[in-house]
Formats: C-alpha cells, sequence, structure tokens
C-alpha cells in the first residue's frame, strides 16, 4: 500500500523560520534597539558593541535576510537601519511585535555611550568643516543648493498657515542668514539659532546691513541646548549636517508651541558623494518616506509638501509638519 506523503510549502515556512532565528541571538536584538532611531556602519556598530567586523557582519546578513534590517549606500559606505514592517504580508505581524518588544529593551550604559561617541564624532567633523568654510560659506552652499533656489516653495508653504499677529519663529542653522529677512517680515520676532559662533557672526552681519530689529542671535545646540518654544520653527538644509537626523526631528518638534509648524527643507536622496568632502554633509539627502515616517514618530502630523528640480540633477523636497493643537504635553 503506498502512502502519499503530503507536499511542503517550504518557501513560507522558510521565511517565517529566518525572521524567528534572526531574533533569537541577544546581540541582533540589541541592534535593533540601537537601529530604532538611527543608522549605522559596520564599523560604527562593531565600535559600538565591542566585537569583531566578521561577527558583526554576519549578524547583519542574518538580520538583512529576515528583512529586519534595510541598507542604505552613502557614498562608497554602507548604512543599516530598521525596515518597516509590512503588516499585511506573510511574517509581517510577528515582524512589528518582535519590533515592538525590542524597543522595550534598555540598552546596557557602555553601549549607550558608545552610541553618544559615535553622535559625537559625526557632529564634530560637521561643526570643524563649518568654522573652516565660513568665508567661502555662499560658493559652497551655492555648489549644491542656496536660499534663492528654494525660497519661493518655502514661502508658498508659510504663506498658507495662519499665524497670529504675535507669532514668533525661530530658524535653526541660518547659515549667513540669508533667509532671515523672509522671516522678520511675517513675524514679530524671529530667533537664529547656530552651535557655531563663526557661523552666527555671518547671520549677525546680515541683519546689521538689513536693519533686523526684530532678530536675535542664539549661540547654542538646537538639540540640547535650546529651551524655547515658537509658532514656527524653520530648518532650511541642515537635517544632513545632524548626527542622527530622526533623533533631531524629535528634538526639533519640541521647540513648537501647540498647533505650531515645522518647514524643513532638504535634500531627496541622492548618490552624488563629493558633497560630503565639498559641503560637509553627513547624509547624501534624505528618502521622503524617512522624513514623514521619523515626523509621526515626533508627534507630528505631515502637511503639504513641495518639490523642485535643480539642474545640477539635485531635487529638494520642502517639509511641512505641524504640532496638533491639543498637544500641550512637553516631549
Amino acid at each position: 500500500m503506498n502512502l502519499r506523503v503530503p507536499s511542503i510549502r517550504h518557501d513560507d515556512c522558510d521565511e517565517l523560520s529566518a525572521l524567528c532565528k534572526a531574533g533569537g541571538d541577544p546581540l541582533r536584538l540589541n541592534v535593533l534597539r540601537a537601529l530604532a532611531n538611527d543608522s549605522f556602519g559596520v564599523l560604527e556598530l562593531t565600535h559600538i558593541f565591542a566585537t569583531g567586523q566578521s561577527g558583526m557582519s554576519h549578524h547583519l546578513k542574518v538580520l538583512s535576510q529576515a528583512q529586519l534590517v534595510a541598507t542604505r549606500r552613502e557614498g562608497n559606505a554602507i548604512f543599516y537601519r530598521r525596515a518597516l514592517p509590512h503588516t499585511e504580508l506573510l511574517g509581517g505581524k510577528l515582524h512589528a511585535a518582535l519590533l515592538e518588544e525590542v524597543d522595550n529593551l534598555t540598552l546596557p550604559a557602555d553601549v549607550q555611550a558608545r552610541i553618544s561617541a559615535v553622535h559625537g564624532q559625526r557632529a564634530a567633523a560637521s561643526q570643524d568643516f563649518f568654522s573652516r568654510i565660513a568665508e567661502k560659506f555662499r560658493a559652497q552652499q551655492d555648489l549644491i543648493a542656496g536660499v534663492p533656489q528654494y525660497r519661493d516653495s518655502v514661502l508658498t508653504l508659510l504663506d498658507k498657515q495662519s499665524f497670529s499677529p504675535a507669532a514668533t519663529a525661530l530658524e535653526v542653522g541660518p547659515g549667513d542668514g540669508s533667509f532671515l529677512p523672509d522671516l522678520a517680515q511675517r513675524f514679530q520676532h524671529v530667533t537664529a539659532l547656530d552651535n557655531s559662533s563663526v557661523m552666527l557672526e555671518l547671520a549677525r552681519q546680515l541683519c546689521e546691513r538689513e536693519s533686523l530689529n526684530n532678530v536675535s542671535l542664539l549661540l547654542a545646540d538646537a538639540l540640547h541646548d535650546a529651551h524655547l518654544q515658537a509658532d514656527c520653527v524653520v530648518v532650511n538644509m541642515v537635517l544632513h549636517h545632524f548626527a542622527a537626523p530622526a533623533d533631531a526631528l524629535r528634538q526639533l518638534a519640541t521647540l513648537l508651541k501647540p498647533g505650531g509648524s515645522l518647514l524643513v527643507t532638504e535634500l531627496c536622496s541622492h548618490n552624488q558623494a563629493w558633497a560630503r568632502e565639498a559641503c560637509g554633509d553627513l547624509w547624501l539627502g534624505f528618502e521622503q518616506d524617512d522624513l514623514a515616517h521619523w515626523a509621526t514618530a515626533a508627534g507630528l502630523v505631515p502637511g503639504e509638501s513641495l518639490y523642485v528640480g535643480l539642474r545640477n540633477g539635485f531635487q529638494i523636497q520642502v517639509r511641512h509638519f505641524q504640532r496638533p493643537a491639543g498637544d500641550t504635553h512637553h516631549r
């Protein structure tokens, strides 16, 4: 008597098995936790977790095969970040549940310290760049996109918002101050905030030339030292200089009054790696979905977006995000 052996679909089983295997190692779970709001290269992760490069590469391969991490090329470097779960697909609900549990983990203190050190190295490189190129800032900026190339788009979104006559604005990283006259015309008071004294001096000179009496200049780190709030926060071509952009958006959201608007002008994701050395960029632009995801995670509501194509092959995204009017708690 012949018994027919039932056929088994190994493809679906293999996919679920890979997901379970990827989540079955403490180091891999901690890597997923570290990637919650950041992206790191292999060497950075090797340093953060004090492990060998070959071992870390193996763990990242396992996570990648399970589609728990995604990669992004930044010039010659590859950065890893968490992949978003798709709950409608096979394993999607398990993926989402795993990340939810991972987010409840607390990274060891030494790991957190090494993450801070990596962020510090990135921030120091960016600050060093701006201290060296202050005299030729405008020329460097124009290599990719100067204020005149996106000013009208930012003002279009800005003028669609209903600000009161007493509304205040804050520009983070004003550069040489080119956008401050536009803000000074529209708000009762404007604060320009920068962590580079050299760049802030350029903005001060412009304010004097333009007699901008309602603009204050503040030397401070917007992500750690700023304790003020405004009805509108403007961040023009600055986010790609932050060590941890997702964390930066979360901190920027705290600078908004309830009902306030955050306007972000940024490059769309690109592969022109020369921008790192020539312009001090830490990141080669951003995916539109990433900005929306990070803003939503920061408690903001995505609004209208405009896009500007440039002749040099770059594309600019101008995004509006709003803090809900009923959001009165300080994150």
